[in-house]
């Protein structure tokens, strides 16, 4: 039960920095509030179904790492105009 509620409270977490460092990355605030803590939770839970119980030191990083994947599928490109390669050819 404590495992379940440390899943959601660390996907909550990540996706809480997440929106705070890069708020214009993201779609939707609550979009991303409401991923973090369900990834963390199923990431979590399956890692718990394959190894068992009593391995919290890895089903913690793991569900973690499986938010922070589902997360980075959110993010939008950055609109960074240095980036674009614009052709000298056409000018003279």
């Amino acid at each position: 039960m404590w495992e379940a509620v440390a899943f959601a409270a660390l996907g909550l977490g990540i996706a809480y920095a997440a929106t705070h460092f890069l708020p214009e990355r993201f779609p939707s605030r609550a979009l991303v509030l409401a991923t973090g803590p369900i990834a963390a939770l199923v990431g979590g839970l399956i890692t718990r179904t394959v190894l068992g119980a009593g391995h919290a030191a890895v089903t913690l990083p793991v569900s973690a790492l499986v938010a922070a994947a589902l997360l980075s599928l959110l993010v939008r490109p950055a609109d960074d105009r240095r980036f674009l390669r614009h052709s000298v050819a056409g000018r003279a």
